[in-house]
């Protein structure tokens, strides 16, 4: 008797696999050069136009996020300062907040989820300390200093266990900022160039693991 799995995945599963299969000719016409669709189609603007959608989205040509977001323009604003100082841009890819670092980080904490919830919490609280402490050093807020100075407070943050007691909260925010920045990046086609990842791609030639590695792991033959 089936237990409603198919091949490792609920039945629920394959249906919205076959559902988004279905779909498939209207992603492939959202795909034709411009001119080529019906011009009288109206377009919908997706609500976050960083987003892509998957076969487990329920509309894949226009991803939509089912939530307020909740962080303040100037929220926002010393937000992506801190993202850039995190990441900033080099000859090899644009700064974080080019490829909207900041907004992914305002949509996960904006999330109904109780995790991203006590997320939220420690960004903004962390967000209303970058400024008192750069107030307080330096007399502006966090986006107004120069970089040197951006930089000289977020050294006194930036190694959490090893930051002085008066800054072990800051540093806990500071790591999770940095965590949620570098996923935001490295998971967009600029960061993963950045990375050199060039995804599942076939190969001329493949060449197996030496026989050291596999007694390592315990797959000799």
């Amino acid at each position: 008797m089936s237990d409603g799995r198919e091949g490792g995945m609920d039945r629920r599963t394959v249906l919205k696999l076959i559902a988004a299969a279905a779909a498939a000719p209207s992603v492939l016409a959202a795909c034709e050069p411009p001119g080529a669709a019906d011009p009288a189609a109206p377009s919908s603007p997706s609500s976050n136009p960083l987003a892509a959608g998957t076969a487990f989205d329920p509309d894949l040509l226009d991803p939509v996020v089912p939530w307020e977001r909740s962080l303040s323009d100037q929220e926002l604003e010393t937000l992506a300062a801190l993202c850039d100082l995190i990441i900033p841009a080099d000859e090899r890819s644009p700064a974080a907040s080019a490829l909207g670092a900041h907004e992914f980080i305002d949509e996960w904490v904006s999330a109904p989820y109780e995790s991203m919830e006590r997320d939220k919490v420690l960004v903004r609280g962390g967000i209303v300390w970058l400024d008192a402490e750069s107030n307080r050093r330096f007399g502006a807020r966090f986006v107004e200093l120069t970089a040197a100075q951006r930089t000289a407070i977020c050294d006194d943050i930036c190694y959490g266990d090893e930051a002085a007691p008066e800054f072990r909260s800051a540093s806990r925010f500071f790591d999770k900022v940095r965590d949620l920045t570098a996923t935001a990046f490295y998971t967009t086609r600029e960061g993963m160039q950045d990375l050199g990842y060039v995804g599942n791609v076939p190969l001329a030639q493949w060449h197996p693991p030496p026989p050291e590695v596999l007694r390592h792991v315990g797959l000799e033959s």
